[in-house]
């Protein structure tokens, strides 16, 4: 688990069908010190997360499969919280 930033949304006009009805999200991972870390990433939200939320993510492709009901789905990432400060 990791947290990370929300730093905005992400359209497709043409994508996986495993993501149909999802939210997609560009977030920022953080540090410890809540400074951006690495490369922002892709991830499908169901919570309702808007732009500048800090969240706590999930990379557990198991967890995210289940998640969407899909054995082959490309999407890693996913919120599993909103962390409030």
């Amino acid at each position: 688990m990791l947290t990370g930033r929300v730093i905005g949304r992400a359209t497709a006009t043409s994508k996986h069908p495993s993501l149909d009805g999802w939210r997609l999200l560009l977030v920022q991972t953080l540090d410890i010190k809540s400074n951006a870390e690495g490369f922002p990433e892709l991830v499908i939200d169901e919570l309702g997360c808007g732009k500048g939320d800090t969240v706590l993510l999930t990379s557990d492709g198991a967890a995210v499969r289940e998640m969407v009901g899909v054995k082959n789905t490309p999407i890693r990432w996913a919120t599993l919280g909103v962390i409030d400060r």
